[in-house]
């Protein structure tokens, strides 16, 4: 949705509205992959508006930043960068999430069915993450995870915080049915992959699984034979920080 300032009051004015549904490809990308194909494609729709004035872009994470500082340059992230490279777009922190994380949750976990909702929310409250002070040094970046399971979907999450406080959180839907446990493996392998991606090399990890925070560190050895692949894989990105 594109909005503008009216004066002298600055009263928000909509005067443009789009909707996309993503591709089977688009689907697979990360979180801040989609924001990115999100805002080349509105960039198209809205060059009208977009190329004449300055343009300010609110959201949770900040896809601009990633287009033009990402080292490595694949070939739809040099599309997006040769495309948003003609706009002035400023990037604006989103500070206030109100009713709207109820709608970014539905929309992140669409319901084929209405009656599902019920188990889909075990008495869950939707909340904003307020990092507390601790030892952790300040240039130090943070990873939060945590997996869910129900009868009907399973789902991991990540929330990967920088030493200036920005929060880039990720969701991956899972299309296999597995035990809370792999899931919350799964959630801590998409946290350091998500981290790796952000050139975040000095990072600290929360969990709230004791039992998966002590294989980590070594402290145990996984003995389900479904688990000894997931820990190998997090012993061998733990390596790269």
């Amino acid at each position: 949705m594109i909005v503008q300032l009216i004066e002298p009051d600055q009263k928000e004015r909509v005067i443009y509205y789009l909707s996309k549904k993503f591709t089977n490809c688009e689907i697979n990308y990360i979180a801040i992959e989609k924001k990115c194909c999100a805002l080349a494609w509105a960039s198209r729709k809205l060059w009208q508006y977009m190329l004449y004035f300055t343009t300010r872009l609110i959201s949770r994470m900040d896809p601009i930043k990633y287009i033009f500082e990402k080292p490595a340059l694949t070939g739809k992230i040099s599309r997006w960068q040769m495309l948003l490279s003609e706009f002035d777009i400023v990037f604006v922190t989103r500070k206030t999430i109100k009713d709207q994380a109820i709608v970014d949750y539905l929309v992140d976990q669409p319901l084929n069915n209405p009656k599902l909702s019920e188990s889909l929310f075990p008495d869950k409250d939707v909340m904003a993450l307020e990092p507390k002070p601790d030892s952790v040094e300040p240039w130090c970046w943070k990873v939060y995870f945590d997996g869910a399971a129900n009868s009907t979907e399973n789902g991991v999450g990540a929330v990967l915080v920088s030493p200036k406080g920005q929060q880039i959180p990720v969701l991956v839907k899972l299309n296999f049915g597995c035990t809370n446990n792999v899931i919350e493996y799964k959630a801590c392998i998409v946290g350091l992959q998500v981290a790796l991606e952000f050139g975040a090399y000095d990072l600290s990890v929360f969990e709230d699984s004791l039992f998966i925070i002590s294989q980590i560190e070594g402290k145990s050895q996984a003995q389900d034979t479904k688990l000894i692949p997931y820990q190998k894989c997090v012993s061998r990105l733990i390596l790269k920080f």
